[in-house]
Formats: C-alpha cells, structure tokens, sequence
C-alpha cells in the first residue's frame, strides 16, 4: 500500500522527538562536571559526589538504550505493518467496535509492557540496586506489574469504552460528552485516589502521636489549615528515596509522609516541608492544576473530534480499514508537538508555584530547615546540583536546588 503524506509526518515526528530529547540529555551530561555552587557545597562529600555523578552517568547511558529501543520498535511496527497485523487480528475475533478497541489497545499495551519488562527490570534491580535504592523484591515487582495491568484494564478499558461509545451514539458531539464524564473522573480521582488506588499498592497508617504530630498540628492551626488527615506511606519497601505529598481538597485533603522522609530529616524540616505543600494549598495551585488538566483536555477532545473523523488519521499508522482506534493512535502521534508546548507552559507555571511555596514556607514557618530538607532529599536521590538550563526549562517542573535555595535566601 502506498504511504501517504501523514505517514511520513508520523515518521518526521517520532524521529525530530527522539533526537530533540537525545540532544537535550546529551546538554545535559555535559554539565555533569561543572563546579558545583558555592551555596551547594554541603550537599555532598567528595566521594558522595562522584557516586552522584556517576548515577547520572550510569542512567544517560542506559536511558539512550532505551529510549532507540523504543524509536525503533515504534518505527518498525509503522513501516513493516504491525498496527495492520494487530488489527486485521481483531477484525477476525470481533466485528464490535467497542470490544475491538480494547483488543487492539490491549495486545499493544501488554505487548509493549512485556517487551519493555527486561528493561524496567534492569533499572530497578541494577541500576537503582547498585546505588543502593532499591527496597523492591522480585515478587513485589511482579505483583506491581500484574495490579497495573489489571488497574489499565478497568480504568483504561472502561474510560476508552465509554468514550467510543459517545462516539456511535452522539456522533461529532462525542467529545463533549467525553470530556464532562472526563472532567467528573479526574474531580473524583484527586478527591479519592489515596483512599481506593494507593492502598493496592502501598500501606497507609496515620501518623503516631508525638512531638512530630504535634508540630505539624500546631504549625496548621497556626496558619489556618484544617488538617485531621496525615498519613504515613511505608514507601521503603520499594526504594530509600524520600517523597511527600498533598492530595485531595475540602473534607477529602490529606497529607502523606513517606517513611523515609521521617527517617531521613529532622522534625522541623519535615514541618518544613509540610509547610511548602500547605502553601500549595494556600495558593490555590491545586485548584489552578486540576482546571488546566481539564480544559487541556476539553481542547484535546475537541482536536480528536476532527481528526477521527478523517479516515487518512487512521490509514497513516499502515491499516487497511479505518476505525476509531486506528485514528487515536495516529491522532495521539500528530497532537504529541501541541502536547509538548502545553507541557513546556505547566512546566514553566509549576516552577513560578514552587517558588510562592517556598516562599509561603518561608514566611509562615522558617527558610533554614527547608533549605536544609531540599538539600538532604537532593542528596538521598543523588540529584543532578548542574542541570542544563534548556534541560530544565524542557523538562523540569520544580526549580533546580540551586534556584530554590537563592530565592529562600533572598
């Protein structure tokens, strides 16, 4: 079958992606032996830093491999037929839109994840195993793998089924109606996802009462911030690095700590800390964010309503028959430089949010022990004190450590 114009867009887009993002890395590993600032120079010791420095290294590398892979499994499944293998299949076990969708979709994602595997595996339990982060068992990363499979399958499955079911019944209108029953999933999954997804995936117990509960109970009342929830997530059973988080809004807010964040700094750092994503609260970031998602993906919506409705979308991924999961495929290529521009914006906005959490730390708590906490979690996840500046801007949604410290000082 001749290749059409689209076809080789596709083609133009996929490879223009991998080398801006092979370029971008590359910039990046460049600045790995810069001086570190002066401001940073108690982040690490000499040898703490080479080992820093090395895991960057060790993970370029390895993320170059991975990322050619990918280019060229995606690549050879467009030019040698596979998206028509995969779909002349479907057609064969069904004739129903929907089950044909979940089919197609399922035989790539699955497939895909298990070729794939060998490679996650390699990060986790080399990579992440020499620099001694891993906590992970094989075990524990099989069953990791089988919930998020089952997990794509309920919640993916289901979301795509209803939306190809607009589609027959609503016609061009689809997307609208896509998009409200989209806009009501993501409100009900930043209200409850701590409650009904991470417990498959992870153990939360309330904070133990103590000097630390108390702190934390005394600094929200302080500034106003109801807080009756503050859990604890046993995230060492997968790797010693450190995290927290704030999820949901009203009744539904709660702060999770991990375990190695109380293991890793002091009681008024964590408060610190606390403090920051109180302030995200405060600002109403996480209003602003949940907004942005849903009105991204009202125009995205609006954008596959035209393209799916083209049957050149779908004959450009190499199928025979056009069909709506032929067309999401091809359309999710075409769109991904409009995604790349809306997520260099929300990048560049998320960075602005945690300098006015930063700040909102500083002046309703203290700069000193969030200065401190920035800079033993950059050191317990070997964080890169160097980044390129356009590594940055492409990619990074908070501040470099540098950039965090220089505004808390001001």
């Amino acid at each position: 079958m001749e290749k059409s114009s689209l076809f080789f867009i596709i083609i133009a887009i996929l490879v223009i992606q991998f080398l801006l993002e092979t370029f971008l890395d590359f910039l990046n590993y460049k600045r790995y032996d810069d001086p570190v600032p002066e401001e940073l120079n108690d982040v690490y010791d000499h040898d703490e830093y080479q080992k820093s420095q090395e895991y960057k290294k060790t993970n370029y590398r390895y993320g170059l491999l991975t990322s050619f892979f990918s280019l060229f499994l995606t690549l050879s499944f467009l030019i040698f037929g596979g998206f028509e293998w995969i779909d002349s299949f479907v057609r064969e076990t069904t004739t129903q839109p929907i089950l044909m969708a979940l089919l197609f979709f399922g035989i790539i994602m699955i497939g895909s994840d298990i070729i794939t595997t060998p490679f996650s595996y390699y990060q986790t339990f080399v990579i992440e195993e020499k620099f001694g982060f891993n906590k992970s068992t094989k075990k524990l990363f099989i069953l990791d793998k089988i919930k998020g499979w089952v997990m794509m399958a309920i919640l993916g499955g289901g979301i795509l089924a209803l939306i190809i079911w607009f589609f027959q019944t609503t016609g061009v209108n689809f997307w609208l109606y896509a998009w409200g029953f989209i806009a009501l999933f993501t409100i009900f999954m930043n209200l409850f996802y701590s409650k009904l997804i991470v417990p498959l995936f992870n153990k939360q117990t309330p904070l133990e009462d103590g000097s630390l509960k108390s702190k934390i109970e005394a600094y929200a009342q302080e500034v106003g911030f109801k807080l009756n929830n503050i859990f604890v997530i046993d995230g060492s059973k997968r790797s010693t690095k450190a995290n927290a988080y704030f999820s949901g809004f009203g009744k539904e807010k709660r702060v999770t700590l991990y375990d190695t964040l109380i293991n890793d700094l002091e009681e008024d750092e964590i408060v610190a800390v606390l403090a920051h994503e109180i302030g995200h609260y405060k600002r109403k970031h996480i209003i602003f964010n949940l907004t942005a998602s849903i009105l991204t993906m009202g125009i995205t919506l609006f954008v596959l309503s035209i393209f799916v409705n083209t049957p050149e979308v779908s004959l450009a991924i190499g199928v025979t028959q056009p069909s709506f999961h032929a067309a999401l495929i091809g359309f999710g290529i075409l769109y991904s430089p409009i995604s790349e521009i809306t997520g260099l914006l929300m990048n560049y906005i998320s960075r602005k949010f945690e300098y006015q959490a930063d700040d909102y730390a500083k002046n309703t708590y203290a700069a000193a022990p969030l200065i401190s906490s920035l800079k033993k979690l950059s050191k317990n996840s070997l964080g890169n004190l160097t980044p390129h500046p356009s590594y940055v801007f492409m990619h990074y949604s908070h501040p470099p450590l540098i950039a965090r410290i220089r505004n808390l000082k001001a």
